[in-house]
């Protein structure tokens, strides 16, 4: 779960017990740590029950997202919190559409993998560019939903079923996350039935007319799912097919 846009830091901390999530995302700018009353937002964190997953949000070269992920790693060393070799990969193309650059991506990528870090690669739904990031070394690989603070949810579920099996036919424990897009319970749900092993978001929750409250429902949705995928749906029949055992019915005439 993300650590932005919330109204309060007291909001943001109630959600994210709510949610129950073990990882956050925090964004590693000076200017995004502190709120406008000057508040250090981990100071609202409670450092020793959460996972941080620093994050280069706003960068939109690959120089720019390396730098921002070092940065990321000297704060969380000296935090000594157990995220401060991870860091949730960024690049983006434009402001407008906030989808990815690929090329610097891919670059970026490479560089933080020969840096020692575990890159968690934000990405499009392109199953091409899923398959080249994990060959770059990307320890997960995190295709959109559909665009960030959208609240499109999934718009192309193929690509996502697509990017699963490429990613996971050798390795089937390769985590693959759908982050971005999410707009309420039932899209983290969708997402997790599809196979995913995970959902990262933040603006629906965030943004929510009650994101504590939302939050709970994500938490519920994201089990919902994951034991919806493994549990096995029934096929899409054309004709309905009676759930009532037939032996025994009274035969009054034609059915």
């Amino acid at each position: 779960v993300g650590t932005g846009r919330y109204e309060s830091h007291a909001i943001m901390a109630e959600s994210l017990e709510a949610a129950e999530t073990h990882c956050i995302t925090v964004a590693v700018r000076r200017e995004r740590l502190y709120d406008e009353q000057g508040q250090n937002i981990l100071d609202a964190i409670d450092l020793n029950r959460y996972i941080l997953l620093p994050n280069t949000a706003g960068c939109y070269n690959a120089e720019d997202a390396v730098r921002t992920a070092r940065l990321g790693r000297e704060i969380l060393l000296g935090l000594e919190n157990a995220g401060a070799n991870w860091v949730k990969l960024e690049v983006l193309g434009d402001n407008k559409t906030l989808l990815p650059d690929p090329v610097a991506t891919l670059e970026a990528t490479r560089r933080l993998v020969n840096d020692g870090f575990q890159v968690l690669c934000y990405t499009s739904d392109d199953p091409i560019m899923a398959r080249r990031l994990k060959e770059a070394g990307a320890t997960a690989v995190m295709p959109a939903g559909s665009p960030i603070g959208s609240g499109q949810g999934i718009l192309n579920p193929n690509n996502i079923r697509i990017c699963l099996e490429y990613l996971k036919m050798d390795d089937p424990d390769y985590p693959v996350i759908v982050d971005a897009g999410v707009g309420t319970a039932s899209d983290v749900a969708a997402a997790m039935e599809l196979g995913v092993d995970g959902v990262l978001l933040n603006t629906a929750i965030a943004h929510a007319k009650d994101p504590i409250g939302m939050a709970h429902a994500m938490r519920l949705a994201c089990q919902a799912g994951y034991w919806a995928a493994r549990s096995g749906r029934i096929p899409k029949r054309l004709y309905a097919t009676a759930s009532s055992p037939l032996e025994g019915v009274i035969d009054g005439g034609r059915r």
